[in-house]
């Protein structure tokens, strides 16, 4: 029986290399795969997954507005998995529909993606995942003192921690850091 997946963890975990390496996986056993992306994420460039070691496909974006449900039924139902990379950005709506979409197409649909922003609070999309997924798997990163990342701490230009502004800021290593919440902490205390 399909299932909605999601597998989540702190920036610099792998999420997107193993998202394309289960794409992979699957072209190999001759399936076709739906690879999407929120169209919010433009780091790589508009209908690109990119992973940081260098693997990259092309990818369907999905705008906030538009219904993946209705666009698989109606362009992509030959595919046999949909595979998701940044599923954060996704709304609540949009996973109702990807839950949908295993349910009435008995599909595997599998979201990658993080969990919480710099401020270690949901991201809508993962909120829902949450709530109604039937597999949730943590993919681990380390922090630079060696425990379990946890956070996704955004740097300011002088490698402070940011701790205001807009939940979405796109960035990579060049904005963003994983640490243990214990570092996050104490990084914020002393740039104070």
């Amino acid at each position: 029986m399909a299932k909605l997946y999601f597998k989540y963890g702190a920036m610099g975990c792998s999420k997107t290399a193993q998202a394309l390496i289960t794409k992979f996986n699957y072209e190999e056993r001759n399936m076709k795969v739906l690879l999407v992306k929120p169209a919010i994420d433009t780091r790589d460039g508009v209908g690109i997954v990119k992973s940081r070691i260098g693997l990259e496909k092309p990818c369907l974006n999905l705008h906030e507005n538009e219904n993946i449900y209705e666009i698989y039924k109606n362009s992509y139902s030959d595919c046999q998995v949909v595979i998701v990379d940044e599923c954060q950005f996704l709304t609540p709506t949009q996973v109702d529909q990807l839950d949908d979409i295993v349910i009435d197409f008995d599909i595997p649909v599998l979201c990658f993606g993080l969990a919480t922003d710099f401020l270690t609070h949901l991201f809508p999309g993962s909120k829902r995942l949450f709530e109604i997924a039937e597999s949730i798997k943590e993919i681990k990163s380390v922090c630079k003192c060696g425990a379990k990342a946890t956070v996704n701490a955004r740097m300011d230009e002088n490698g402070k921690i940011v701790t205001e502004g807009e939940q979405i800021c796109l960035g990579g290593n060049d904005k963003y850091e994983a640490m243990c919440r214990k570092c996050y902490l104490k990084r914020i205390k002393e740039g104070k």
